[in-house]
């Protein structure tokens, strides 16, 4: 078999696993196996540029990076959908329908309404052409970089499918993946995401297309839409899709009459709670394709479709008292403790009131009868207060000046919506906040060593700051509660090897306010040591990439603090790597600095990622494909033809390996 027709059966291969596992949920092969026929085919790709595909399994991870998104006028409009809420509504709905039809059989389509961003995906020939947001209806922004990172969306199609058409749904986060993504937000002490929702449609305008592709989004298609399409219904154009390789739920009815549908909202509205994505109604669509030409637009909706919305579940129930959180940063949580009760499927016992403002907002007082609705289906809220049920002595809630574990005056600053604790070193769970976010996963890694350990040696005067588990000795650990003789072995020995985890991520757990993984790695990367960092100012701080005066501002603050730089020298003196290692500080020069170079083709003197990795040590930056920013285009044998000719539209002059190599020796 030849190069080429190794390569493509290997992208048909990963594209069918993919399609399985994303789209059908019945995986054949195991992720390593995967991972394995997915690195052989990035080999043979960077072996042979020439054959390089856009649309390509390998093209999935992302790395595009798009600072601003191009505006496209639709083709075919987005509409936005009339609302109904009772069975009145849908049969006022049916007999305007029917009254512009006559005396006609209707059927229906009925599918779930899925509350997430809605897209359009533009195909031409079986392959991904573009992705457009909705916008206002008449032109959204081209996201196609980063929907092309979703792997339940196919690159390419497979069956009888039109040369052009265009399919419209839903981008959405499941619950699992949502509340995996808040839980890694609050162990470094950031806000949760408030919403499955608004977290999909805030993913799709990411500029960098790899951090779309950490996140789990799914896509959900419903609609296909162009001229001359082989469907005669809308439900086969359902099927239809399906069979082409797009991920349609199942979970459409082809409803014979109206109380079919009614039948459909009914049961729904019970059992969306176990689906694993937020739905907000249904929506009725007239099946018959000719009908719906015939029944045609008004100025905003469909007439052929409405979409029946599901109350919000609300229950009232009274509020017993409002106790205040405190997190690792200081901020306070105002939390309503409720009288329990059944919401959505669970017991509700808490809800949270975000802050000062909403609490004067609503005019929460204690004794009230308050509305709980779940927001997002997750997360209960408060929306309202039965004032019919308020007692006549009731007080209003004066929010609390002082923090509740160490009795420290809280501040609020300028713009910020909550109150904060600014003893940062006295109070108890800021404290353990930040030794437990210190020791976690993504940070130390320490083995043996959890949460409510920290809390444990904290409870006991063993720590009060994360430099002091490296005075810990095991006689002091083992006669703690739970806490046997190889448990206390294995933590110390965590503690440890601790010692080895590389600076970037020891930056990310000292826990500086807004320094996530990302920001630590750049920061550690640019200014290579701690003490390098800890001098900077704030003008040289903005210049890195991605740092913004927020970011800035407090690393200032936290170097500034006597007690941080005491902790960090105390880090150092322990031997915790708060520089870079001679593996990792590869830094030649900064001869590059400012520039993007993209490498295209197959070079004699060095590999493409030996030319990757020249460019990145002398400061420059290295991009994944061609655009204005572009400066350079490093070019060797069997370039490839888009490359060469998007390089030449735009100007960007083309090196060759030499010229580089003299490039980065200053000839």
């Amino acid at each position: 078999m030849d190069v080429l027709s190794k390569i493509q059966a290997l992208r048909e291969e990963l594209n069918l696993h993919n399609y399985n596992y994303y789209v059908l949920d019945n995986p054949t092969i195991s992720d390593y196996e995967f991972d394995i026929k997915l690195k052989e085919l990035q080999e043979l790709e960077d072996k042979h540029p020439d054959h390089f595909d856009e649309n390509s399994p390998t093209q999935r991870v992302g790395g595009a990076v798009t600072k601003s998104f191009d505006t496209v006028k639709h083709e075919f409009r987005m509409y936005s959908l009339d609302n109904s809420y009772s069975k009145e509504d849908l049969l006022d709905w049916q007999t305007r329908a029917q009254k512009i039809l006559g005396a006609v059989d209707l059927e229906f389509t009925c599918e779930l309404k899925y509350d997430g961003a809605s897209i359009s995906i533009l195909y031409e020939n079986g392959k991904l052409k573009r992705a457009v947001t909705r916008g206002d209806g008449f032109q959204g922004d081209d996201v196609t970089n980063n929907i092309k990172t979703i792997k339940a969306v196919p690159i390419k199609l497979k069956g009888d499918y039109p040369d052009k058409f265009e399919i419209r749904g839903e981008i959405i986060l499941p619950f699992a993946g949502f509340e995996k993504m808040n839980q890694e937000l609050i162990e470094i002490g950031e806000t949760p995401y408030a919403n499955p929702r608004n977290t999909a449609s805030g993913s799709l305008k990411l500029q960098d297309s790899s951090e779309v592709a950490k996140r789990p989004l799914d896509c959900l298609l419903y609609s296909l839409i162009g001229n001359n399409l082989p469907i005669a219904s809308h439900f086969d154009g359902l099927e239809k899709a399906r069979q082409w390789g797009f991920k349609v739920p199942m979970h459409s009815k082809l409803a014979k009459n109206i109380d079919e549908v009614l039948d459909f909202i009914n049961y729904w509205d019970e059992h969306r709670h176990n689906l694993p994505y937020e739905t907000d109604g249904v929506v009725v669509k007239i099946n018959n394709i000719h009908q719906q030409e015939e029944l045609g637009y008004t100025a905003k909706s469909p007439r052929w479709a409405i979409a029946y919305k599901f109350k919000a579940e609300q229950v009232s129930t009274q509020l017993n008292s409002i106790s205040y959180q405190v997190g690792r940063t200081g901020a306070i949580t105002p939390v309503a403790n409720l009288e329990p009760v059944l919401l959505a499927g669970t017991t509700v016992k808490r809800a949270s009131l975000h802050n000062a403002d909403q609490i004067g907002k609503l005019d929460i007082r204690i004794g009230d009868e308050v509305y709980v609705e779940k927001g997002g289906e997750i997360i209960p809220k408060i929306v309202g207060v039965d004032l019919t049920k308020r007692p006549n002595d009731s007080v209003a809630t004066e929010y609390i000046t002082k923090c509740p574990e160490c009795d420290t005056d809280l501040e609020r600053k300028e713009g910020e919506a909550n109150h904060y604790c600014p003893n940062f070193y006295g109070c108890p769970p800021q404290i353990i906040g930040r030794i437990q976010h210190y020791i976690s996963r993504k940070a130390m890694d320490i083995e043996g060593l959890g949460g409510e350990t920290v809390a444990l040696l904290f409870n006991n005067g063993l720590v009060t700051n994360y430099a002091d588990l490296y005075e810990l000795k095991k006689e002091q650990v083992v006669v703690l509660e739970r806490m046997a003789d190889k448990s206390a072995e294995n933590l110390i020995n965590g503690i440890e090897k601790s010692k080895e985890i590389p600076f970037d991520r020891v930056l990310y757990a000292l826990g500086i306010r807004y320094v996530g993984e990302t920001v630590a790695k750049k920061l550690a990367k640019h200014y290579k040591t701690i003490d390098a960092l800890a001098v900077a100012k704030l003008e040289e701080l903005t210049s890195v990439d991605e740092i913004g005066e927020k970011i800035a501002q407090s690393l200032i603050e936290y170097f500034e603090n006597e007690q941080n730089r005491v902790i960090v020298e105390r880090l150092k003196a322990y031997g915790v790597q708060l520089e870079m290692s001679e593996t990792d500080n590869t830094a030649i020069s900064n001869i590059l600095e400012g520039k993007i170079f993209v490498v295209s083709g197959v070079f004699e003197k060095f590999s493409r990622d030996d030319l990757k990795k020249a460019i990145e040590d002398n400061g420059g930056k290295v991009g994944s494909s061609i655009s204005a920013k572009t400066s350079f285009v490093v070019a060797g044998d069997n370039m490839g033809p888009a490359k060469l000719e998007k390089a030449s539209q735009l100007k960007i002059p083309i090196i060759s390996e030499l010229d580089f190599e003299k490039m980065i020796h200053g000839e």
